[in-house]
């Protein structure tokens, strides 16, 4: 009677435990927000980086605002620009937000910032392209002579 009692406990706590496992909703880890630093934890290279790639892609899907945020790291590694985030950014006529001051009426929210760091860390969603531009609101018609790599969202980004 005990090993039936042992046996039916067992079988009840695996069958609960089952049941426990296949109800939790999925989960996207590229989608959650899961290890999110908060915007005020990053170093201020990369808060201000955070803050450009905001200015730049709010609305724009989270690989948008990954590959804008890459475009960033990749001109810190082209010899053809400065080789540092705050050196690319400020860099004159290079991001319309910085020029026009708007980088600093904006707090990113918590997907700017997990698109910057993923970028930050490596990911570039952009094939190396050191620019990109939204063809609906171009106003220096000299970046359509690059060559584009793709599109993301409403950007095209080029090397």
């Amino acid at each position: 009677m005990k090993k039936l009692l042992v046996f039916s406990l067992v079988l009840l706590i695996i069958g609960i435990g089952t049941i426990a496992y296949y109800s939790q909703a999925e989960v996207n880890l590229e989608e959650s927000h899961a290890g999110t630093p908060s915007f005020w934890s990053l170093s201020p290279s990369v808060r201000l980086m955070a803050r450009t790639v905001y200015a730049e892609s709010r609305g724009e899907p989270f690989l948008g605002q990954v590959a804008v945020a890459a475009v960033i790291m990749n001109r810190v590694e082209s010899e053809d620009f400065p080789n540092t985030i705050s050196g690319v950014i400020y860099q004159p006529w290079a991001f319309t937000p910085v020029m026009h001051g708007l980088i600093w009426n904006v707090t990113p929210g918590p997907e700017a910032v997990r698109a910057t760091v993923n970028a930050y860390n490596g990911w570039d969603p952009t094939y190396g392209s050191e620019y990109f531009y939204n063809p609906a609101k171009i106003t220096s018609y000299w970046v359509t002579t690059r060559q584009t790599v793709r599109r993301i969202g409403s950007h095209v980004f080029a090397r």
